[in-house]
């Protein structure tokens, strides 16, 4: 019997393609184990979990939002609903993240999705020169800083905790 084939397109090719196109370098990294979490990722990259960029995606008056948020914080949804002046903001279902993004929970990255999604950042980010977010799946990363990852995803600047 065939085996089934994927026909969904590469989520770290997208995140490639993105970087590059927005003009920052490729730095995607992809290790032989998977990293899923901010403390898995720190513990490879040999960097603190604060340095991790966590691409969370929630679920805001029936759309995605993406919070890029420190791996250190937990996001107070109440708080960056009060900011936003909007309705409740809830975390969205795997299969809602994954229709958004073209990628898995906990390799979800910044850029590479089907489409542009509105996208918070934590500005406790700011305190780190280097910032590591996933790059499209649990094996990979990218580096960046807090200001290129700023503009490439055109995020509002919020405090999330």
């Amino acid at each position: 019997m065939p085996k089934a084939t994927d026909t969904r397109p590469d989520p770290v090719a997208n995140v490639r393609s993105a970087l590059t196109a927005a003009g920052a370098q490729d730095t995607v990294r992809i290790f032989a184990d998977k990293v899923p979490t901010a403390a898995a990722a720190a513990t490879v990259l040999g960097c603190g979990v604060a340095a991790i960029t966590n691409s969370l995606i929630f679920e805001l008056d029936g759309g995605p939002l993406l919070i890029l948020a420190s791996g250190a914080a937990r996001v107070d949804t109440s708080l960056v609903a009060n900011q936003l002046g909007s309705g409740r903001i809830r975390r969205a279902k795997p299969d809602l993240v994954l229709e958004h993004t073209g990628q898995e929970v906990g390799g979800v990255a910044p850029v590479g999705h089907p489409r542009k999604l509105r996208t918070i950042l934590d500005t406790s980010l700011q305190e780190h020169p280097v910032l590591w977010a996933g790059a499209g799946d649990h094996n990979s990363m990218f580096s960046i800083s807090y200001e290129e990852l700023r503009a490439i995803t055109n995020a509002e600047e919020l405090q999330v905790r």
